[in-house]
C-alpha cells in the first residue's frame, strides 16, 4: 500500500537509515547516516516541496519504506528506500508498479549504484531500461561509485 508520507514516518525512515548494507547498497546517502539534526532537516525540505511526490510504503500497517518522484539533474526522478527486513518479499516491485500507475511522467530516469543488484530488478520489472552511466562520489563508501541512468519512457 502507499499513502502520503507525514512527519510520523520519519523516525522509521530514519531508522532505516542506520542500517550498513542499506547504505552501502544505496552508496548516495547522506554525509551521516546517524546525524538526526541533518536527517529531519533534508526531509522537511522534501515534505514542504510541493513539486516532489512522495509515498509511505506499508505492509500490513507498517512502514516499509518511501518513494519519491522528484527533478534531479534536471529531469523527473524515481528514487526509494525499502527497510531491509522487507528486503527480498517483492515488496519494491509492487510499491514501484504503484507508484507508477499514479505518476504517469515519461520519461522518467532512475539512477543506481552497478553493483546494486536487486534495486536494478526491481527497475528492470517495471520497464526501466539502462540508458547510460555516471559516477558520483559515495558518502557510504567513501569513494566513487559507478551508476547505470535508467529509463522509463
Amino acid at each position: 500500500m502507499l499513502r502520503n508520507v507525514i512527519e510520523d514516518d520519519l523516525p522509521v525512515f530514519f531508522k532505516h537509515q542506520q542500517d550498513w548494507d542499506a547504505n552501502h547498497m544505496a552508496a548516495f546517502t547522506s554525509k551521516d547516516p546517524g546525524d538526526w539534526n541533518s536527517f529531519l532537516t533534508h526531509w522537511n525540505k522534501i515534505l514542504e516541496d510541493k513539486d516532489i511526490i512522495k509515498q509511505t510504503i506499508t505492509v500490513q500497517n507498517n512502514i516499509a519504506g518511501n518513494i519519491l518522484c522528484f527533478e534531479q539533474f534536471g529531469v523527473p526522478g524515481v528514487s526509494y528506500w525499502i527497510g531491509k527486513e522487507y528486503w527480498g518479499k517483492g515488496i519494491a516491485t509492487n510499491a514501484l508498479r504503484a507508484f507508477l500507475k499514479q505518476v504517469t511522467i515519461r520519461p522518467l530516469y532512475a539512477r543506481v549504484a552497478k553493483d546494486n543488484i536487486r534495486s536494478l530488478k526491481v527497475l528492470d520489472k517495471c520497464g526501466f531500461r539502462i540508458s547510460g552511466e555516471d559516477s558520483g562520489f559515495s558518502n557510504a563508501r567513501g569513494e566513487d561509485v559507478e551508476e547505470f541512468v535508467l529509463t522509463l519512457e
